[in-house]
């Protein structure tokens, strides 16, 4: 299956309100979007979908909670009530049965993937994941204000314009007003907090879809969002809880090990569907170090706050320098599971594309499955023929 990409550019244009802007973005991002569908066997999607229910059940446990909240800053022992939006299951497929590599607390793609969707796989697929992403959100809203809409949403990332996703801002934007929600993109540094509401320039802001990462808000330039998120005078989501529960790579460690699923009280069922899901996954401290350093072919390292390939490394292709950044920083050791490949291209030119599936979620529950398929170390967007792939089931 091809990608037709005339009709999804002119998708993307008529979903943008027929601005130029969406398209030259698109041609300045030549491999956002795979050349091909990729296909996954039912049976795979099920057993996925599994290990995300038994995720979701410990996570709910209030024994992990404390053990995460133990180690965690003060600013996410706040509880928003919110679920958060967008978190995202990362799987290889190895083995018996698929692995969960990692979680992500604020998924990008979720809205380019259903458009690709609609254009790759045709019936209500695509228009069904849009009409649940905008549920979504108003469910967060609806978790703490009832049936009283939002004034405003404001899509918040540092510089947004240069974000390589954001024709996703743009879609988003458009998405939201299509529902009779008013919609803005905003800088951070664009914001004011006084008198218990965040302003955006003249407008005030009630509901914030966070495309941070800067995951705690630590960053000064995000003071005044911080505060107003303390103050609970915005709901914002995805939320630095969130992120504590789900995406920190020291919680793959605490999933992976049955001793402690079974002191939070996880059921039996639940341990066995993790350990046989979960790669083996370790804290560097100085007392296994130099057993990592031994092992290390064998490894992948993620830092422990970090978000898509940003800091990671394959063991095997680690240098002394790097190997002394991750033994003083906050890293994560895992048993690395080589991802299953696809090949695209015509019969003149064929090419061999990593493939790593992506599950977005909400309160447990599946929107949509997508790839994203590249070649080198971690998932890219400068793989030729690479990029984001629809699924289609088998």
């Amino acid at each position: 299956m091809i990608v037709d990409r005339e009709k999804l550019r002119l998708l993307l244009e008529q979903e943008c309100g027929g601005e130029n802007l969406c398209s030259e973005l698109l041609r300045q991002r030549p491999h956002l979007f795979a050349s091909g569908a990729v296909f996954l066997e039912r049976d795979l999607a099920r057993q996925m979908q599994e290990t995300i229910a038994a995720v979701e059940t410990v996570v709910a446990l209030p024994a992990y909670r404390e053990a995460v909240l133990a180690r965690s800053p003060s600013i996410v022992h706040f509880d928003p009530g919110a679920r958060g939006v967008f978190i995202g299951y990362d799987f290889h497929l190895a083995g018996a049965r698929p692995q969960l590599i990692e979680i992500n607390t604020n998924a990008g793609g979720g809205l380019l993937n259903a458009k690709l969707a609609r254009v790759m796989l045709g019936g209500n697929d695509g228009d069904h994941c849009e009409r649940a992403f905008v549920e979504m959100f108003r469910e967060e809203w609806r978790i703490r204000h009832g049936d009283r809409p939002p004034r405003n949403i404001l899509i918040v990332d540092d510089q947004p314009a240069g974000q390589y996703l954001y024709p996703e801002f743009l879609l988003f934007r458009a998405l939201f007003r299509r529902h009779g929600l008013n919609a803005e993109i905003a800088d951070p540094g664009e914001l004011a907090y006084r008198e218990g509401v965040l302003w955006h320039r003249d407008m005030p802001c009630d509901l914030v879809y966070n495309r941070l990462t800067d995951f705690l808000l630590d960053e000064p330039r995000h003071e005044n969002l911080r505060r107003a998120y303390l103050d609970g005078a915005v709901m914002m989501t995805p939320h630095p809880r969130a992120h504590a529960l789900y995406a920190d790579k020291r919680n793959l460690v605490l999933l992976g090990d049955a001793g402690r699923l079974r002191a939070f009280g996880a059921a039996e069922d639940v341990i066995q569907a993790l350990r046989c899901s979960i790669p083996a996954t370790v804290e560097v401290t100085p007392d296994n170090a130099g057993q990592l350093w031994q092992q290390r072919r064998r490894l992948f390292f993620k830092p422990a706050g970090g978000y898509g390939s940003r800091g990671a490394y394959r063991g095997e292709k680690l240098t002394r320098r790097v190997w002394e950044e991750i033994r003083n920083g906050e890293y994560v050791a895992q048993d690395f599971v080589p991802p299953s490949e696809c090949e695209l291209g015509d019969e003149g030119a064929r090419s061999s594309l990593k493939v790593d599936f992506r599950l977005y979620t909400y309160a447990g529950a599946a929107q949509l499955i997508a790839a994203r398929l590249y070649q080198g170390q971690t998932t890219n967007f400068r793989t030729p023929l690479g990029g984001f792939a629809p699924v289609r089931l088998t």
